[in-house]
């Protein structure tokens, strides 16, 4: 019994010698794990944010479809170049008679909605009224960042260089009557020293239409 004691103790001196520290030296505490970095703000196009929001919209309805699209112009992001921060897309379902807006967001503020998807409220939808009627998302083939360039050509780039702090809001909606998928786009000076200036072109086309 005493051999064995002995060498029970043995063990735990060992053991003991071992965990300590070298003499004179502090044991250091183990690091920390590094934290991950914010995700930086970012800007999309409207088909980019749309395409997300669409996945979305089908795992509200199957047969979810596109109604529109708007951007929302924000400090980080006013809209130059066709992006934007913040997209707010609309879709409906003729099973649910139900329509259903959806924001994608890239901005990490108190002031946009959180970054990725936020559903909205569900509201009646009735797929034969014009003002509301669905389009198939492929008739979407000018994305904005292109619709921001015909708008230049067609007084766009006059208006920037006469108002820095322009604000230009995208809008993506069917006309029904005209059986036309259609881009507005919006500049508005911030300070209001200037008018509205808004471009119409044909999102299927890239066909300039008018101005107001």
């Amino acid at each position: 019994m005493r051999f064995y004691a002995l060498i029970l103790l043995a063990g735990l001196l060992l053991t003991g010698c071992s965990s300590n520290a070298p003499s004179g030296q502090q044991q250091k505490a183990p690091a920390e794990p590094a934290k991950p970095a914010a995700d930086a703000n970012r800007a999309e196009t409207g088909r980019v944010a749309f395409q997300r929001m669409y996945v979305a919209a089908r795992g509200w309805a199957r047969d979810a479809m596109p109604v529109g699209l708007e951007s929302t112009p924000t400090k980080e992001f006013p809209g130059k170049d066709g992006k934007a921060g913040v997209w707010r897309g609309t879709f409906g379902s003729a099973t649910r008679q139900a329509m259903k807006p959806f924001v994608w967001s890239g901005i990490n503020s108190e002031d946009t909605p959180t970054p990725g998807i936020n559903p909205g409220s569900e509201d009646s939808f009735n797929s034969s009224n014009i003002s509301t009627r669905p389009f198939d998302f492929n008739y979407l083939k000018i994305d904005s960042d292109k619709a921001y360039e015909i708008a230049q050509a067609h007084g766009g780039k006059e208006f920037l260089a006469k108002n820095k702090d322009a604000n230009i809001r995208y809008t993506l909606s069917f006309d029904g009557r005209n059986n036309q998928l259609r881009w507005i786009v919006s500049m508005e000076s911030a300070s209001a020293k200037a008018r509205p200036l808004t471009v119409i072109l044909d999102a299927t086309s890239g066909k300039f239409l008018k101005k107001g």
